[in-house]
């Protein structure tokens, strides 16, 4: 039977980065499985969960093409705690099952494993064998998902209010990088992280 990948859980807050440093292992020949990713194939025109989706919510999340109408989605997901629940219900089966399938494929010297809400999962125990926080001021974070996404201040601090505090993110990690600064500071920190992980995938 083939051993286990060695895997590194990557997590962080909306605007951290996580994307810009999953990137960044990548293109040091990391395996990266993107749980955001597969939640978005999953819910594109004809995906696995637009079936349960549609029985579930009915049209009014769905855009005219027939994929998941993200942003309704989310209003309704955010302001109506059951309908949230729901949601992760049909989805996080499915996303739980294609990551596995894709570790155990994975081809690199190691998997980074993104998971925005790792911290607020439960059963991780035991998935990880590191867990890497990508961190930033909480002012840096508002700063890029306005440039990003145009959302008002309040809504942003409405999201980070719903996730993990930044304190808890912290006290789980075995690893944190800082992304609060310039391109060749995070490089430095991947460059250095990624030596640690290969190393101890071998």
């Amino acid at each position: 039977m083939p051993r286990r990948p060695f895997v590194v859980g990557l997590t962080g807050g909306i605007g951290s980065g996580k994307s810009t440093v999953a990137d960044l292992f990548a293109a040091r020949g990391a395996t990266v499985v993107d749980t955001d990713a597969i939640a978005h194939e999953l819910t594109a025109v004809g995906g696995a969960a637009m079936a349960a989706i549609r029985a579930r919510f009915g049209e009014s999340v769905l855009r005219a093409d027939g994929a998941l109408d993200r942003d309704a989605m989310r209003a309704r997901a955010f302001d109506d705690p059951p309908a949230r629940e729901a949601l992760e219900a049909i989805l996080h089966p499915m996303i739980r099952a294609e990551s596995e399938r894709r570790i155990a494929a994975a081809t690199g010297p190691y998997v980074m494993h993104v998971v925005p809400l790792l911290v607020e999962s439960a059963g991780r125990a035991g998935r990880f064998d590191r867990v890497l926080v990508v961190d930033c001021p909480v002012s840096v974070q508002i700063a890029r998902v306005q440039r990003r996404s145009g959302l008002s201040a309040a809504r942003i601090e409405s999201i980070l209010a719903a996730q993990a505090s930044r304190e808890a993110r912290l006290a789980a990690a075995d690893d944190v990088i800082d992304n609060g600064g310039d391109a060749d500071a995070l490089a430095a920190q991947v460059d250095a992280l990624h030596r640690r992980y290969a190393a101890a995938a071998r």
